[in-house]
C-alpha cells in the first residue's frame, strides 16, 4: 500500500510532527481498521515513541477525526467550487463527477479511511463530519434539482439522487489500486457518463 504524503495532503497542519502522524495513522487505519490500530502502531510507523503521538492528538480518535475531517472539508470545498464555475447543471453535474471520482481514486488509501470510518468517530466529532457530508449532499441535491427544472434531468426522487452520485464516487476508494485501470482521470470521465444518463440526461447532439 502506497503511504500517502503527509506534505502534500495536509499542508495547512502544523507542526510537521503531526502531518507524519496522520500519514501513519491513515495507513494503519486502512490496512488494519481503526479499532485494530493501537496508538504505538501509528507512532512507530511515523518514526516516533508513543508517548510522541499524545503531544500532538489526545487520543486516537483525534487523529482520526483530523484526517476525516480534513478529507471532508477538501470534498466541499471542491464541490462548491464546481458549482459556482458554471450555471448549467449538466456542466456541473460532468466536473463534479469528475473530480469527484477522480480524487477518490487517486487518494484512494485516505478516502477509504475518509468515507468508511466514520462509524468509529465519538459523538460529537462525527456531528462535525456529518454536517460536511450534509452541505456536500445539498450542493448536489440543488444541482439535480436546477437540471429537473431545465428538464434536463429526469429523476423519480432528488435526494435518493443525489445520494447515488456522491455513493458511486465514495465507493471507488474501496476497490481501487495503483494498478487498476483506467487511470483516476478517465475513471471521472467514465463515471460522469454513467452518472448522466442515469440522471436521465441524453446528449442533443445524438
Amino acid at each position: 500500500m502506497t503511504a500517502p504524503q503527509p506534505d502534500d495532503l495536509w499542508p495547512d497542519v502544523r507542526p510537521e510532527a503531526a502531518r507524519r502522524l496522520m500519514a501513519a495513522a491513515v495507513t494503519s487505519f486502512a490496512e488494519r481498521g481503526y479499532h485494530a490500530t493501537t496508538t504505538r502502531d501509528i507512532a512507530t510507523a511515523a518514526g516516533m515513541s508513543p508517548a510522541a503521538l499524545y503531544v500532538h492528538f489526545p487520543a486516537k480518535s483525534a487523529v482520526l477525526f483530523a484526517i476525516s475531517r480534513s478529507g471532508h472539508e477538501r470534498m466541499l470545498a471542491m464541490v462548491e467550487r464546481v458549482v459556482a464555475d458554471d450555471p448549467d447543471p449538466v456542466v456541473t453535474m460532468r466536473t463534479l463527477v469528475e473530480r469527484f471520482v477522480a480524487w477518490h481514486a487517486k487518494r484512494h488509501v485516505v478516502a477509504r479511511v475518509v468515507q468508511h470510518e466514520l462509524a468509529a468517530l465519538p459523538p460529537q466529532e462525527y456531528e462535525v463530519v456529518a454536517d460536511l457530508r450534509r452541505r456536500t449532499e445539498q450542493h448536489v441535491r440543488d444541482v439535480i434539482t436546477a437540471g429537473v427544472s431545465l428538464r434536463q434531468f429526469e429523476v423519480p426522487d432528488v435526494r435518493t439522487a443525489a445520494r447515488a452520485v456522491l455513493g458511486l464516487g465514495i465507493d471507488v476508494a474501496r476497490w481501487y489500486t495503483p494498478t487498476t485501470r483506467p487511470a483516476p482521470t478517465e475513471l471521472g470521465r467514465q463515471y460522469a457518463d454513467l452518472v448522466l444518463r442515469m440522471l436521465g440526461h441524453h446528449d442533443r447532439t445524438d
